[in-house]
């Protein structure tokens, strides 16, 4: 069982900055994809970014040039750093891994950017 655990959220005023960790259990991170996604009140969960376990990372237009997605597989840690955040930006922050067809999800951490 995989089990993901963030942190890093909290509150900033816009034009600021956040770095977002989420640490997962167990041997299968380094094959693994992981990609962080985010859902605000009233909207679907869509995808930030993500990494290959090859280190190929995609985002969303709306982060792209803002955000930066990494990994680190001797920690079996995935980072999301944040900057120029903007208000548009404030949704509960999920971390995933995926291993063939199969997600894992942490259990969120919020994010909220003050105008």
């Amino acid at each position: 069982q995989v089990q993901l655990v963030e942190s890093g959220g909290g509150l900033v005023q816009a034009g600021g900055s956040l770095r977002l960790s989420c640490q997962a259990s167990g041997s299968i991170f380094r094959i693994s994809r992981m990609g962080w996604y985010r859902q605000a009140p009233g909207k679907q969960r869509e995808l930030v970014a993500a990494i290959t376990s090859g280190g190929i990372t995609n985002y969303a237009d709306s982060v792209k040039g803002r955000f930066s997605i990494s990994r680190d597989n001797a920690k079996n840690t995935v980072y999301l750093q944040m900057n120029s955040l903007k208000p548009e930006d404030t949704a509960v922050y999920y971390c995933n891994l995926r291993v063939a067809v199969i997600d894992y999800w942490g259990q969120g951490t919020q994010v909220t950017v003050s105008s």
